[in-house]
């Protein structure tokens, strides 16, 4: 059901595309578990509870778990349709169990992705019993957000890239107190990733990674990760030992215009 990671294995060089973003969640996650005593001088409590929204691919994840690293916290990631249950009260007790576990360690990030599935709006969608029961599992978060301390070991993290969705109650202040945009990487994050999928790569030295990320517009780091490794298999069927400038643009072609006819619509 869920994943714990007492110590997850990203760090933060192996993100690129997201400095903004990396800078913004170091400051209300990172800062309050490694330096809380800042906050007890400044009389203020951290945030509590943070929302990361964006087209799926830019790193909302992969970004939670480097600052899991980076303060030696635990790691628990849960998907949100997960604690969907056909059953009254399951979810709910879930969720008790999922802050419970946290709180048992030293130092935890929860991490709750694809929360759209459990914290809509109410009333925007159907009636029933399954509705009533996500509804309730919604409230149980909303109650254990409310329920621990700001300064505590616990720091919320959750997910979405429907965040118009997400009930008002979820969102206030003192629950999920700030909310971080992860938009599409620019001409200089592309070209960043690309570098980063070059280090485990055996890739020849001379490839313009630049112009490799000129070619790709609007492409997230799932994207250009998917071309790296589909460059791979051009050198595989070629039966060369090193990854060329010319297998990569074969692959970013294949790859995305093969995205763009897959996710066209039909007239």
């Amino acid at each position: 059901m869920m994943t714990v990671e007492e110590k997850p294995d990203v760090t933060y060089s192996d993100i690129g595309g997201c400095k903004e973003q990396l800078e913004k969640l170091r400051e209300v996650v990172e800062m309050p578990l490694l330096q809380p005593e800042r906050f007890v001088q400044l009389g203020i409590d951290p945030p509590k509870g943070v929302l990361l929204y964006g087209p799926p691919g830019t790193g909302k994840t992969l970004t939670a778990r480097a600052v899991a690293n980076r303060t030696d916290a635990c790691f628990i990631c849960v998907i949100g349709s997960e604690l969907v249950q056909k059953y009254v009260g399951e979810g709910a007790r879930m969720v008790r169990e999922l802050f419970t576990l946290a709180r048992s360690k030293k130092a935890c990030i929860l991490f709750i992705d694809e929360v759209d599935a459990i914290g809509g709006s109410r009333g925007s969608g159907g009636s029933g019993s399954e509705d009533d029961e996500v509804q309730r599992t919604m409230l149980e978060i909303v109650n254990q957000l409310d329920g621990f301390d700001a300064r505590g070991n616990v720091k919320v993290l959750m997910a979405t890239n429907r965040p118009d969705t997400l009930d008002p109650a979820l969102l206030r202040p003192g629950r999920l107190d700030r909310k971080i945009e992860f938009s599409l990487p620019d001409l200089d994050g592309r070209t960043h990733i690309f570098k980063i999928q070059a280090r485990s790569m055996n890739m020849d030295r001379d490839i313009r990674f630049e112009l490799l990320a000129r070619l790709c517009p609007n492409c997230t780091g799932a994207d250009i990760r998917s071309v790296c490794t589909e460059a791979g298999m051009f050198a595989i069927r070629a039966r060369r030992k090193s990854i060329s400038e010319k297998d990569l643009i074969e692959a970013i072609n294949k790859v995305v215009k093969g995205y763009a006819k897959f996710s066209a619509t039909p007239k």
